[in-house]
C-alpha cells in the first residue's frame, strides 16, 4: 500500500523509490530514531527488530511515506557517515570551526 504522496516517486522493481530531498522527512526520521533509542530499542550499536518495526510504522504515520526498513536504514547509515565527516572537519582541522549563531562552518581564508 502506498500513500498519494508516493505515487509521483513510484516505482523501481515494484518498490517505492525513497526521495530524501525534503528535510522534514529526514528530521522526522531522526526524531523517531531518538525516541526508539530512549525506549531501549537500540541496546548496542544497532536497532532491535522491535525498534525497526516501530520506526517504520511511526515514519509512515508521521510523514505518509511508505519506506521499508532497508530504505530507512540506508538513510540512517548515510546520516551517521556524514555526521562523522562533519565532526572530523570541525573538531580536527586547524582553521575550521562552527558558527553556532549562523549554523555554518567557519574557516580561515587560507583554508
Amino acid at each position: 500500500m502506498t500513500s498519494k504522496k508516493d505515487v509521483k516517486s513510484l516505482e523501481k522493481d515494484g518498490k517505492v523509490v525513497a526521495k530524501w530531498g525534503d528535510d522534514s522527512k529526514t528530521e522526522s526520521l531522526l526524531k523517531i530514531c531518538i525516541e526508539e533509542i530512549e525506549a531501549g530499542n537500540r541496546p548496542t550499536t544497532h536497532f532491535s527488530k522491535e525498534g525497526w518495526k516501530n520506526i517504520i510504522e511511526k515514519f509512515q504515520k508521521k510523514t505518509g511515506y511508505v519506506y521499508d526498513r532497508t530504505q530507512l536504514k540506508n538513510r540512517w547509515d548515510t546520516l551517521k557517515r556524514e555526521f562523522s565527516s562533519f565532526v572530523k572537519l570541525v573538531d580536527k582541522q586547524t582553521g575550521v570551526g562552527w558558527d553556532h549563531e549562523k549554523k555554518t562552518i567557519m574557516a580561515d581564508d587560507d583554508w
